[in-house]
């Protein structure tokens, strides 16, 4: 009997292990409770189907072998004059506790094959697009469309700091969703500028790694209008925490209307760089940036986190009437063995200008320094 019961509670555990690898594609969402979502999506409502069906086979397992354990433990217990009883294998009971559970596994794996395969499944898309995580933001580049962008967390930092009280998508709204079309497939390539990330959406059943040097493959097609968000599911660094994921599923042709819009916000984004900007223009768009970009770690005020990342209010080159070669470099090129990042390949023109002055200008920097979008934009076509 005690071998029968170890065979089971083995297959329990099993069931429990497939039980949980399901759920990494759903996993709990807050706003339903306990349970992992249904989801918005044809994969979405079959990991959720595959999810339920397991739970109840692992329930009818667990309600068996329990129940059969407890019963021995009180019938068959010393204090009512059961003796244990001696015996040598039997190749019959050997054969029915392996050939079970082989069963039962057969049984989850078949249809759970057959899901992932669908899942695993990115032909005939309709609509690619590239996503690489950054620390700590998301980047979205639509092949074929001329369209790309940053994603950040749109969160005022004052709900971070309990300045102020916590809004309804606290740490997981963003400056910039992405916006699909409904009823098209989309195919997401995902890679990382720096270290891994993870792409994490419950609702949409999508889960995927993205890996420096290495792009993998997931895809998704969403039915109804809707925003559906997640977060990086992978320790990315220390604001992991900051890396919303925002999805906007809207009709085919308000999704042209924004293609639209984006197109021209990219164009007006480098003419400004053609441009003399004002220094009031400049420190408005620098603080924008600033706090967007660099606040995480040098902190909203420029006191900074010493050693890993420098003071910039105060101190350093970013009052040095000598540093500002030094200044325009770090910020452009970045800075090799630090967390500094290099902003010259993701950030444009206007907003390396601006965020360049603003530096040098805020928190009592003052040291009138006024960089132009034009003088950054010859620096990157020197290189």
């Amino acid at each position: 009997m005690g071998r029968i019961l170890y065979a089971y509670l083995y297959a329990a555990s099993i069931c429990l292990i497939v039980l949980s690898t399901t759920a990494q594609a759903s996993s709990i969402n807050t706003s339903s409770g306990l349970n992992m979502p249904p989801g918005v999506t044809e994969i979405s409502r079959e990991v959720y189907s595959l999810h339920m069906t397991i739970l109840w086979i692992c329930v009818a397992i667990a309600v068996v072998v329990f129940g059969v354990m407890f019963y021995s433990l009180i019938v068959y217990r010393k204090s009512k004059g059961a003796k244990p009883a001696h015996f040598h294998e039997n190749t019959t009971v050997e054969i029915i506790w392996t050939a079970v559970p082989m069963v039962i596994l057969v049984l989850m794996a078949v249809p759970a094959t057959a899901t992932l395969k669908k899942m695993y499944d990115t032909s005939d898309a309709e609509l690619d697009v590239l996503v690489t995580g950054y620390q700590w933001r998301w980047r979205y580049e639509y092949l074929e469309e001329d369209v790309s962008f940053f994603s950040n967390l749109s969160t005022p930092r004052e709900q971070i700091y309990e300045a102020e009280e916590k809004g309804d998508f606290y740490l997981v709204e963003v400056d910039e969703p992405m916006v699909v079309p409904t009823g098209v497939k989309v195919r997401l390539l995902l890679t990382a500028n720096d270290v891994i990330h993870s792409w994490w959406v419950p609702d949409l059943a999508v889960k995927k790694d993205a890996i420096p040097g290495f792009i993998n493959e997931t895809w998704f097609r969403v039915d109804e209008p809707g925003i559906y968000r997640g977060q990086c599911a992978e320790l990315c660094g220390r604001d992991h925490a900051f890396m919303p994921i925002e999805v906007k599923a809207v009709s085919p042709d308000e999704y042209q209307l924004w293609l639209a819009s984006r197109r021209e916000a990219a164009e007006a984004e480098v003419a400004g760089a053609d441009r003399e900007w004002s220094l009031d223009e400049l420190m408005e768009r620098g603080a924008g940036t600033y706090n967007t970009y660099c606040a995480a770690c040098h902190q909203p005020q420029g006191q900074g986190l010493p050693p890993m990342f420098p003071a910039l209010a105060g101190v350093g080159m970013s009052v040095d009437p000598d540093g500002l070669r030094a200044h325009k470099e770090i910020v452009l090129y970045g800075k090799t063995g630090t967390a500094m990042p290099a902003f010259g390949s993701t950030l444009s023109a206007a907003e390396l200008a601006a965020v360049i002055t603003y530096e040098r200008n805020a928190w009592g920097n003052d040291t009138g320094d006024l960089i132009q979008p034009s003088a950054i934009r010859a620096m990157l076509e020197s290189q």
